[in-house]
């Protein structure tokens, strides 16, 4: 296959009247448009105004989908332990399947190709099975936690991580290696030091498997740790083993200096979610001072009870703005910085290697999107679009591994109406007051 139009290639490389040729699952060249369509003449072509990496969710709840909306305007831990857990424990495994293929359906909508997925306690064979067959490519796991939990989540501890060692026999870099493993603990509130430590033995027992977690997310949060432990959230986290190149850290704004140098020093990943942090009322994450230091930090939409959706444009745009706003200064984050985390630094996050960018030899992870629209007119500069005017539902065509799996406003990989359907008329275990 021949895509052709204005090619973003990474957050260096523009080639305006560009191509990306597709040869199974990887990109077999880049550049422009007349030579590639000369060297390969007889490929089927494609053509949309902008074409790019897919997008990174750095960090996402596809089960939480079926809450949107149910706990708005209210605090973390009340926003968490009254309504969304509570949700959670009450989902079967039908309401499980149809949260994450409404989440995935959003994502793949959006743009988004590959995403880091905290999933939760029970029911995760339905959120991998949907992932798969879907065609999302997934770094995901089943939550543990084993105190200070409510009734349907909250498990015996050795139970939990042998479902988690279960599922990673089961799932772990299958589907091609489209599907990857992360072992879940859903933060140190809710795991006992048993739990955490028994989370890093099963990631290096694995290769290849990772770690993704919650940390320093709310003040509240912060001063449970710090009092249970006697340690500040992130310096229990690395004591444990839940730091490192193969960890992946949601949020943390609450850091102090010394935690960032341990975050620094281990390589730990970042997931900077602007939107849910705005909207729980969280705090603003420093995350040019997390650049700086050299910590990798991705871009995710967290949960559709946080945020309310999983456009990862909308995302891109808030990341920037709410950066400004902190430092008082305009040139901070600028477009290609914020298209960078939401692209190859979250790959890096998630593991895959070779996703992030449109290179010869890389996955055929690309989108399509078009600017014949209002507000791309004129359209001055690529990343200024897609960072601070792009919509999700700009997006005409996402591929990922070399498949087509949304084009031209239909899912390829299932049935999208019927995935909505059933959501609409399945029966949420908890409402909004």
């Amino acid at each position: 296959m021949l895509l052709q139009g204005t090619v973003v290639a990474d957050a260096e490389t523009v080639v305006e009247d560009g191509a990306v040729v597709v040869e199974g699952n990887e990109i077999v060249a880049v550049g422009d448009r007349e030579e590639l369509v000369e060297t390969y003449p007889d490929r089927e072509r494609k053509e949309y105004d902008l074409l790019a990496p897919g997008v990174v969710g750095g960090h996402v709840h596809s089960v939480q989908s079926l809450g949107r909306g149910i706990a708005d305007d209210t605090s973390l831990l009340d926003w968490l332990f009254d309504y969304v857990l509570p949700m959670e424990a009450g989902l079967d495994a039908e309401g499980m399947r149809i949260a994450a293929e409404l989440g995935y359906l959003e994502l793949l909508e959006s743009g988004v190709t590959t995403a880091i997925d905290h999933l939760s306690v029970r029911h995760a064979d339905e959120a991998f099975e949907a992932a798969g067959e879907l065609g999302v490519r997934a770094r995901m796991g089943k939550v543990l936690m084993d105190t200070e939990s409510p009734d349907g989540l909250l498990e015996d501890t050795q139970a939990g991580l042998d479902e988690t060692e279960r599922l990673i026999r089961e799932y772990h870099d299958t589907r091609g290696g489209r599907i990857q493993y992360a072992v879940t603990p859903r933060f140190a509130v809710s795991c006992t030091e048993e739990c955490l430590r028994g989370c890093r033995e099963l990631a290096d027992a694995y290769d290849g498997v990772r770690i993704h977690t919650h940390a320093s997310e709310n003040r509240d949060e912060v001063a449970t740790v710090e009092e249970r432990t006697g340690r500040r959230n992130i310096h229990w986290l690395d004591e444990v083993g839940l730091t490192g190149e193969d960890v992946v850290l949601a949020h943390c704004i609450w850091t102090d200096e010394s935690e960032r140098e341990v975050l620094a020093e281990t390589g730990t990943h970042v997931t900077y979610c602007p939107s849910s942090n705005m909207k729980l009322a969280s705090g603003i994450a420093p995350v040019m001072d997390y650049a700086e230091r050299g910590i990798n930090v991705a871009l995710g939409n967290d949960g559709p009870p946080c945020n309310n959706t999983l456009d990862p444009f909308t995302e891109m745009r808030q990341a920037s703005l709410l950066q400004k706003v902190e430092h008082l200064d305009p040139t901070t984050t600028p477009a290609e910085l914020v298209f960078e985390m939401a692209t190859r630094n979250g790959a890096k996050a998630a593991g895959f290697e070779d996703v992030g960018r449109l290179r010869p030899g890389w996955k055929a992870d690309v989108v399509g999107l078009t600017t014949d629209l209002t507000r791309a007119t004129p359209l001055h500069d690529v990343f200024s679009h897609l960072v601070f005017s792009a919509h999700g539902d700009d997006v005409e065509f996402t591929m990922v591994d070399g498949n087509v799996v949304y084009e031209d406003g239909e899912l390829r990989t299932g049935d999208a109406d019927a995935i909505r359907r059933r959501a609409r008329e399945y029966d949420l275990p908890i409402a909004a007051d």
